[in-house]
């Protein structure tokens, strides 16, 4: 549970709702844990306290709603984005393009404004977070939010719950989005979850350099054992001279700015090739402002925002589980398991960058409704 004014999250009890006809019971036996999620909690994201927070969950479906046809009681699923499911965006496979993308994420609630959740006493509280609020042993899910995977048990399933949102909003960012090819110069900057994904998949792409920006000495040794070319500490060495020598003077051809920090966006868009893009992932406080030169966008550079790496969650989150079987994305070296009861030290390891993706694990229990 996530409330306002706190500092960490905390197990409550809480009251589900049954299943509606567009909606899934899952247990969830692991739940990732992401930036965003401590950015709500720290009140920098707009999405009203109290809720059940959570949005990289993979479970065992329990029950559907009767309108339900792609999940059954039994299959094991991975939790995604939300999404309306009916407009244009999301029936061609274009569903991060979905018009109420933000509300049905965000909001904390049903599109008519009620939650799935109470407390004991019957107090509502925000539910549906991402379609699925997955930091508790049960949750109700939107169908949308729903992949079912084929896996061989409970321990793959688990290890497979951060590809809902962090593996591939990097991965997508450059499979999806940018697509670099050989010669291609990537830079991406923050060697989180999200940053060492976009690492892998630009390996994977091709990319004839992969520099990758951090303040972590140990965060970029991993970067380098997933692909990167190059390593830049930029708590010290001058970032913008170092991109350019490893451009030749050019410009990188595509910068991925995980970070949020608006500082490293404005360098973003001077560092970027003519005709170079620059993928904004990272998210700031809400109102934070970034400027640049405008004429330097003039000669075709892109500044363009991601999200979810523009997946199309069916598609691509299979596509993902099979590179990650045949070790082509080997995303494990950064996963650590916690189990529920050391919640606070997962919250302190993923702001330390102790941790780059702590992982809830959760026991299989009987039924209940903790969250």
């Amino acid at each position: 549970m996530a409330r306002a004014g706190e500092d960490t999250f905390h197990w409550e009890q809480v009251l589900l709702d049954d299943p509606r006809p567009d909606e899934v019971l899952v247990r969830l036996v692991a739940t990732g844990l992401c930036h965003t999620d401590l950015s709500v909690l720290a009140g920098r994201l707009p999405t009203p306290l109290p809720a059940v927070l959570g949005h990289e969950g993979a479970g065992v479906v329990e029950a559907v709603g009767t309108d339900v046809v792609d999940v059954r009681p039994g299959d094991r699923v991975v939790l995604s984005f939300n999404s309306c499911g009916r407009c244009d965006s999301c029936r061609t496979g274009k569903p991060t393009r979905c018009g109420t993308y933000f509300p049905l994420n965000f909001a904390a609630a049903r599109p008519d404004g009620s939650t799935s959740v109470h407390t004991t006493d019957g107090a509502p509280l925000g539910g549906l977070f991402f379609g699925q609020s997955s930091m508790a042993r049960h949750a109700l899910v939107s169908a949308q939010s729903v992949v079912r995977v084929d896996v061989a048990d409970d321990e793959e399933l688990a290890l497979l719950a951060p590809i809902g949102c962090g593996i591939q909003t990097g991965a997508g960012a450059v499979l999806n989005i940018l697509q670099p090819g050989p010669g291609d110069t990537v830079a991406v900057f923050g060697a989180g979850a999200v940053g060492l994904s976009a690492v892998m998949a630009a390996r994977l792409s091709g990319a004839g350099e992969i520099a990758v920006a951090d303040v972590v000495p140990s965060r970029l040794a991993l970067a380098a054992e997933l692909g990167a070319t190059h390593t830049i500490d930029s708590a010290h060495e001058d970032l913008g001279k170092r991109l350019a020598e490893i451009s030749g003077g050019a410009g990188v051809t595509y910068v991925i700015e995980t970070t949020g920090v608006p500082a490293l966006l404005e360098l973003a868009a001077t560092a970027v090739t003519s005709y170079g893009t620059v993928a904004v992932i990272g998210a700031p406080a809400a109102g934070s402002r970034a400027s640049f030169d405008i004429n330097s966008l003039i000669d075709g550079r892109t500044i363009r925002g991601v999200a979810e790496g523009s997946s199309d969650r069916i598609t691509f989150i299979p596509a993902l589980v099979g590179l990650a079987r045949q070790g082509r994305l080997p995303y494990e070296k950064f996963v650590r398991f916690y189990p529920p009861e050391e919640l606070d030290q997962a919250v302190a390891d993923a702001r330390s960058g102790g941790t780059i993706k702590p992982v809830i694990r959760f026991a299989d229990v009987p039924k209940d409704t903790s969250a």
